[in-house]
């Protein structure tokens, strides 16, 4: 899937292509009654800085900000408590283990001696001192539909499926390559105009040339800025854009591209499962961009005047590499997710995702062998604003062979919200689905860690899955005797409900307003995760 949305994505393509009520959790911890009265919820003050740093803290009754109360958490009902340590495993692209905001948060294996070059713990993996990287040097991977077409018309559905959309989805990357182009075209002429690199909406007023170029430029920018947010860093999200553009076409939809000869292995073979390195950042830091953002959200250290907070510092972070710039494949998938079982994950983040998946029962199987072990899976929904539940959007893995009936209830699939609650608090390219989306969490504008000691906002289901695996840690840490369905089953019923109508998916018609739908078509449950009320839940459930 794409792993990420860009934050002005929407936005450039709008430019150039063309009173709720809720339930909450009483503000006194005791009594802990729910308020039943409707409740308008209407931010009265333009977020602040640290706000919107930590937006996924808040809470929605006190700040006005559809966060997971967290902070309320910790300060009502975890004062004075001490938790248990839980293993996270973070499958992904890699995490610069050695950031500063992750000192004391990595896991390291008690079984394996550094560096000396011996499998100690005979587990197969030679030094798997923080994790392992089953990806070796690899970096860029073509789309799982890219390999399915390069393998030949087999007769099969899967294959004119792949087809069809392999097809729509290069015209898509040649038109957005277009779009790429202009805007950095823009992006230079005001660079050139103002002689400076980065700049502000401010800086777009003091622009007086009566240029044609230089004019459609401003205005152009002006609306960019407009739509984007405070956020908006023209030079690094151009560029940021540019390279999701440019990738897709030199190497995910790229049929002579072949990205796997460098790991070594036979990726049809599901026996051949040693296999790459314990650099677990992989060949280069800046491409752990994601996983390091993914871990951040759940373990940065709180109150460290860092970055942003971690949902839990009561965490180690096990690092399984296994998620290219490109699409997966299912066996590392299926070796990642059982490496993080049998070395004590508890909770495991998947933010990733593909539209086929020819050895999905790999999956399927490494899944129940998490249920047999008591792990729970928190899986990213996908970015593409699709109904989920229909055939043609299926978002692997999922927990459904049918896509209708689970066959396993360890595994939660996270959509994302943003920061406004409203009709429109779920975000645009969040997937949705009544049947095979559990539950929203936190996933647009999201600060946390990245590689060598930087921080960044980022958007996307992906980040939605840890801020609700973050909430599952919490949970394992503080009532570690509940099991893995019965944290899947709190994180679902605590949630705090979305207003009665919400917009879904991608607006087809931008110049037309949205229309909403009932909530109860988003997700199974129509909420979204709530650290407090989940920990209220998890008290009692514990109890009986």
């Amino acid at each position: 899937m794409s792993h990420i949305k860009p934050n002005s994505l929407s936005a450039f393509a709008l430019l150039v292509l063309a009173g709720c009520s809720v339930t909450l959790q009483a503000q006194n911890s005791t009594p802990k009654t729910a308020i039943t009265a409707p409740l308008a919820i209407v931010k009265k003050a333009p977020v602040t800085e640290n706000e919107l740093k930590r937006w996924s803290h808040l809470d929605l009754a006190k700040d006005t900000i559809a966060g997971m109360s967290v902070d309320k958490a910790y300060a009502e009902l975890l004062q004075g408590k001490t938790g248990v340590k839980v293993i996270v495993g973070i499958v992904d692209s890699g995490v610069d283990i050695e950031h500063e905001d992750l000192k004391g948060m990595i896991w390291t294996n008690p079984k394996e001696i550094p560096g000396n070059g011996i499998d100690d713990d005979k587990n197969g993996f030679i030094d798997d001192v923080h994790g392992w990287n089953f990806l070796g040097n690899a970096v860029h991977e073509n789309l799982e539909m890219t390999r399915v077409v390069k393998k030949g018309d087999d007769g099969s559905a899967q294959y004119k499926n792949a087809l069809a959309q392999y097809n729509e989805k290069y015209e898509k990357a040649l038109k957005d390559k277009q779009q790429v182009d202009f805007l950095l075209e823009v992006h230079n002429t005001i660079k050139k105009e103002l002689n400076k690199t980065t700049y502000k909406l401010e800086d777009l007023s003091t622009i007086t040339s009566t240029d044609s170029k230089v004019a459609q430029s401003k205005d152009i920018m002006t609306q960019i800025f407009t739509n984007a947010g405070p956020t908006f860093d023209p030079e690094a999200e151009l560029e940021e854009y540019r390279k999701q553009v440019y990738d897709q076409l030199d190497y995910s939809l790229n049929k002579e591209f072949d990205g796997r000869k460098i790991v070594g292995d036979n990726p049809e073979d599901i026996k051949n499962d040693h296999y790459g390195n314990n650099v677990v950042f992989g060949p280069d830091k800046e491409e752990a961009l994601h996983g390091t953002h993914v871990a951040g959200i759940i373990a940065q250290v709180r109150g460290n005047n860092l970055g942003g907070d971690g949902i839990t510092n009561n965490v180690e972070i096990l690092t399984v590499r296994a998620v290219p710039d490109g699409d997966e494949y299912d066996k590392d998938i299926a070796l990642a997710i059982r490496y993080a079982v049998d070395n004590g994950a508890k909770v495991i983040n998947g933010s990733f995702g593909k539209s086929f998946s020819p050895h999905k029962q790999w999956v399927y199987d490494a899944l129940k062998y998490a249920k047999k072990k008591d792990v729970l899976i928190v899986h990213a929904a996908g970015n593409d604003g699709y109904n989920i539940d229909e055939t043609k959007n299926i978002n692997y893995p999922n927990d459904s062979e049918d896509n209708l009936k689970e066959f396993t209830d360890n595994v939660i699939t996270i959509g994302a919200i943003n920061k406004a609650y409203g009709e429109t608090v779920i975000a645009p390219f969040s997937n949705f689905g009544k049947i095979n989306v559990d539950v929203f969490a936190p996933g647009e504008e999201i600060y946390a860690t990245v590689p060598n000691n930087k921080y960044k906002y980022l958007q996307g289901t992906s980040m939605a899955a840890p801020n609700a695996a973050g909430v599952a840690a919490l949970i394992r840490s503080y009532y570690p005797k509940l099991k893995a369905s019965q944290v899947k089953q709190i994180l679902m019923d605590s949630g705090v409900a979305l207003p009665s109508k919400v917009v879904l998916g991608e607006n087809p018609n931008p110049n037309e307003a949205p229309v909403a739908v009932s909530s109860v078509e988003s997700s199974k449950t129509a909420k979204m995760v709530n650290a407090y009320n989940a920990l209220l839940m998890a008290e009692k459930m514990s109890k009986k």
